[in-house]
């Protein structure tokens, strides 16, 4: 019987999961410094302890928030580095790649701490109101509601949209 933890967070209503094995920390939101010329979905930049974080706006980036909005219990959830990841990889092949720099993800605000087995977490389907496919790896019930469970690697995916563009 194969566990998988996630933390749960909210974007709008909405509640979301990502593999508590991708997290490095969560912040309250603190000072992010704006960036003009960066991506719309880049909210700007965190300075962590001496370390530059990009922050991406996750809502802005799935398409399910329209404009620059502050939200009262707003939070950074720091990602590992693939590097960081690197070592775990190893052991476990299914983690998935980060970035290989600081990125933190803005989100609503925080959720629980949720363990599901491997065989209750479903496939998505292709799109979730305005969210995309490519975003979500599955759904998972919890008991009052649904949670849709992220795709990190396809959130960051930022320089390969920008060269395109």
């Amino acid at each position: 019987m194969a566990l998988k933890q996630f933390a749960s967070f909210y974007l709008g209503d909405n509640l979301f999961g990502i593999d508590v094995r991708l997290i490095r920390e969560i912040n309250r939101n603190i000072d992010i410094t704006v960036v003009d010329s960066a991506p719309e979905f880049v909210r700007g930049l965190l300075n962590l302890r001496g370390q530059i974080v990009t922050v991406i706006d996750a809502g802005k980036r799935m398409g399910t928030r329209e404009q620059e909005e502050k939200i009262e219990n707003c939070r950074c959830i720091v990602l590992k580095t693939s590097e960081e990841l690197e070592a775990k990889r190893c052991e476990d092949p299914s983690i998935e790649d980060t970035s290989r720099d600081l990125v933190a993800l803005y989100v609503d605000g925080i959720g629980d701490m949720v363990t599901f087995e491997e065989k209750d977490i479903e496939v998505p389907p292709a799109n979730i109101g305005e969210i995309e496919g490519k975003f979500i790896s599955g759904m998972a019930k919890l008991e009052k509601e649904l949670m849709i469970i992220l795709k990190a690697n396809e959130l960051l995916q930022i320089e390969e949209e920008r060269v395109s563009k």
